[in-house]
């Protein structure tokens, strides 16, 4: 591991339940904008994960949420929208632009990074900012920033701390499983790693996108691999006809523990076509729980085994010189 892993991001990630708990227990200011009916959500990369998965949260609730990863901020902004800009560098470019956008529209804002001209713009412009800490890497802060938002975002989004205390639980169970500590035939991050070749194809039911997202971007990032990744009810309708061509693609499907009974019976059709052509496929399952804690648990997991990955291959996870070469190609 730390041949390969010369940075040392598995060790960020053998942390990652202790500092959800210590990022939940900030005492950065809650924020209660009156009147919300309507939240943009707006970040790149792992900030653009932390924003998937507030979408699934609130998808339960009656607020109306767009998911930006991108320049532009929707025409329907107005007095009752909050929008949320996260970078985690506080130097996105995207991010910044959105920011920019919204300060005109007559909506209320709050920008979430480590500092960086994000933290520099809202100080300049009377706009809420809160300074969180970064561990190792964007996408290896994902825990600290997600709780920590949750927290500052609780009397607005309406999480039960139950279930945000649940999801912490889940995290500490899962890190006994698959952490460093554990490099057995037991650990299942380290098993899914040594399955994965050549292009996996992830399938995901709606409410679980935030998971397969992430398991896409960081099978790219960290093990610089191509990745896909479908909805499995709207690959039926497409994506399925290419099976029956011969393939290298693995496909990996990512299920929820209570995913909607039809859900439920579109895996076992699936399982069985994959089957009967003679489809090696993986099979992976949520925990129990709320939404918060089948969608953070699958991250730990699936993240983890993107680092097993690229120490199998031989290859360091954290450089991401592609993502820098076109950074430094932006304007």
């Amino acid at each position: 591991m730390n041949k390969f892993d010369s940075y040392g991001m598995y060790k960020v990630y053998d942390r990652w339940p202790e500092i959800a708990k210590e990022s939940y227990n900030t005492d950065l200011a809650q924020i209660n904008f009156e009147k919300i009916s309507h939240i943009v959500l707006t970040g790149m990369g792992g900030s653009g994960t932390i924003n998937d998965i507030f979408s699934s949260i609130l998808s339960k609730t009656n607020i109306h949420v767009d998911v930006v990863k991108g320049y532009h901020i929707p025409n329907t902004i107005n007095a009752n929208t909050l929008v949320v800009t996260t970078s985690v560098s506080g130097n996105t470019a995207e991010s910044l632009t959105v920011l920019n956008s919204a300060k005109n529209t007559g909506s209320k804002i709050i920008a979430f990074s480590s500092g960086g001209k994000m933290e520099e713009y809202c100080k300049a412009n009377k706009i809420e900012h809160r300074h969180i800490s970064t561990y190792h890497s964007p996408r290896a802060s994902l825990t600290s920033f997600l709780f920590a938002m949750l927290k500052i975002l609780q009397p607005i989004i309406t999480i039960k701390k139950t279930d945000v205390v649940e999801s912490i639980e889940n995290l500490e169970y899962i890190q006994e499983k698959i952490s460093s500590a554990n490099l057995t035939s037991e650990n299942s991050a380290l098993s899914l790693a040594d399955w994965i070749s050549n292009i996996p194809v992830i399938y995901y039911p709606w409410g679980l996108q935030a998971a397969a997202i992430r398991f896409k971007n960081s099978l790219q990032e960290n093990a610089k691999m191509h990745a896909m990744a479908e909805d499995i009810i709207e690959a039926c309708h497409n994506g399925i006809v290419a099976w029956q061509r011969q393939s290298d693609l693995k496909p990996i499907l990512i299920r929820g523990e209570d995913d909607y009974v039809k859900t439920k019976e579109r895996w076992t059709i699936i399982k069985e076509y994959f089957e009967q052509n003679k489809i090696e496929y993986k099979e992976i399952s949520s925990a129990n729980g709320s939404i918060l804690s089948k969608i953070i648990g699958l991250i730990y997991l699936l993240d983890y085994s993107t680092i097993y990955r690229a120490v199998i291959s031989g290859i360091d996870p954290t450089p991401v010189n592609a993502i820098n070469f076109v950074k430094s190609r932006s304007k």
